[in-house]
């Protein structure tokens, strides 16, 4: 009799159900998973942009930004106004309500005219320096203006200032008991050094000595020269200390006398915005569905926002271009171009000369874009570079005949820089205790 064949053993029913059921929770466990990672990260990212966007907004409501010009001999107030971009119209009711409390036929050459302006181009104030204990005060009102001639006794103090970043430096600023002008003028400092778009983070600090000019009522009239400033970026501290270049301009320095002041700034916004894009050769385009060469930098930020130009230059484009939109073309005298594409709207005209750090235009979504943001791009000769890895060259450092003075000005500004501590312990106030300059007073404050 045959033995009865050997049958392969098999696993048990319940054993496979409950095997299958263990493949099953971890699949839907890692899926669960998954699903929150990349729901996390919409969340952060419209967190970032709706930051950007109030920021954005407290920056076109808040800051006021003035040019200055030296009236000319033999100039007339109205055709001065215009030639600073006041309205014919707007510039007419300015001449006739300054008439009414000041003979503008005692107009002097010389003296200092200045405008004021919001970063959106909105005519806030103009200012003529009648002497140095009178201004004339325009401001608009209703359609005309109010005239009014201050006499403003005041005195030159030196103050330091500390504060800590908990959102970004224009927040710490204003946390700290100072004026928007101030966050600005750091970011102009350091602009060249750092992004103050993207690489604040919480728990910087920033310190700063600042001569303010104060009315005898202790109320601050305006900021002059900032003598020495730090900022301290996570591991990195960056410091400035103000000197003069071989010009004799006011310059800003390392403290081991090196320029700050490179060719190019870091970055064509100055405040904080999201880096969508990066530089690639190849990047799936959102509009065009393919894959396609990225050749700049993409900056989420929401309209409206001011775009500097990174350097000095001439405008050899400003106008629609295509799928780039409203589009800036900036030629540069070391070779390089540079592009501001997708604009909503245009400052400049072709052929005009642009300063480094001057406003140009305002983010937009024109030509092929999903969405409010700048396309940045910077070309040297007939090749486009990625402007993340571009090493910026300084500028020249304080000659062996000037290091004594630098380094006597570096030590005296040091002294009167305020503790960390003003920053850590009590943020939301200024270490503000006024003290001697040892400066001599400037020629001008608007330094």
């Amino acid at each position: 009799m045959l033995e009865a064949e050997s049958k392969p053993s098999r696993m048990p029913l319940a054993l496979r159900i409950a095997l299958w059921g263990v493949l099953l929770t971890v699949a839907g466990a890692t899926i669960v998973y998954s699903f929150r990672m990349r729901s996390t990260a919409e969340e952060q990212f419209t967190e970032e942009i709706s930051a950007s966007h109030v920021e954005t907004h407290r920056i076109q409501d808040q800051v006021v930004v003035f040019t200055d010009e030296i009236l000319p001999a033999g100039h007339p107030f109205n055709a001065l106004l215009q030639d600073l971009g006041v309205a014919p119209d707007l510039a007419s009711r300015a001449v006739m309500s300054a008439q009414s409390v000041f003979d503008l036929r005692h107009l002097r050459a010389g003296n200092q005219l200045s405008i004021g302006r919001t970063v959106m181009g909105e005519l806030r104030e103009i200012r003529y320096r009648i002497d140095a204990d009178r201004v004339l005060h325009l401001t608009p009102s209703n359609g005309d203006f109010h005239a009014e001639v201050q006499t403003m006794p005041s005195e030159t103090q030196t103050k330091g200032v500390a504060g800590e970043v908990h959102g970004s430096l224009f927040g710490a600023v204003i946390d700290a008991g100072e004026r928007p002008e101030l966050a600005m003028r750091l970011a102009d400092i350091f602009g060249w050094d750092l992004d103050f778009y993207t690489d604040p983070r919480p728990g910087d600090t920033f310190r700063v000595v600042v001569e303010k000019k104060m009315l005898s009522n202790g109320e601050m009239s305006s900021y002059g020269r900032i003598l020495m400033a730090e900022y301290n970026n996570g591991p990195r501290t960056y410091r400035a200390v103000l000197f003069h270049d071989p010009t004799g301009a006011p310059a800003y320095y390392t403290p081991d006398g090196k320029s700050m002041k490179k060719a190019f700034l870091h970055s064509p916004l100055k405040f904080q915005a999201v880096i969508t894009s990066h530089f690639s050769n190849s990047r799936f385009h959102p509009i065009l569905k393919e894959y396609r060469p990225h050749l700049g930098i993409d900056y989420a930020a929401p309209s409206g926002t001011p775009v500097q130009t990174i350097g000095e230059g001439r405008v050899i484009f400003a106008g629609p271009k295509g799928g780039a939109g409203n589009l800036i073309e900036i030629q540069h005298t070391n070779g390089y171009t540079t592009y501001y594409m997708h604009l909503s709207r245009i400052l400049i005209h072709g052929g005009e000369h642009v300063t480094q750090g001057e406003t140009i235009g305002l983010v937009g979504m024109t030509g092929l874009a999903t969405g409010p943001h700048l396309d940045f791009r910077i070309q040297k000769g007939k090749d486009f570079v990625n402007f993340e890895r571009l090493p910026l060259p300084p500028s020249d450092p304080i000659s062996k005949r000037d290091m004594p003075a630098f380094a006597e000005a570096r030590d005296s500004a040091d002294a009167l820089m305020p503790s960390l501590s003003a920053a850590h312990n009590a943020p939301a106030v200024a270490s503000n205790s006024a003290v001697p300059t040892p400066f001599p007073a400037p020629a001008s404050s608007s330094q």
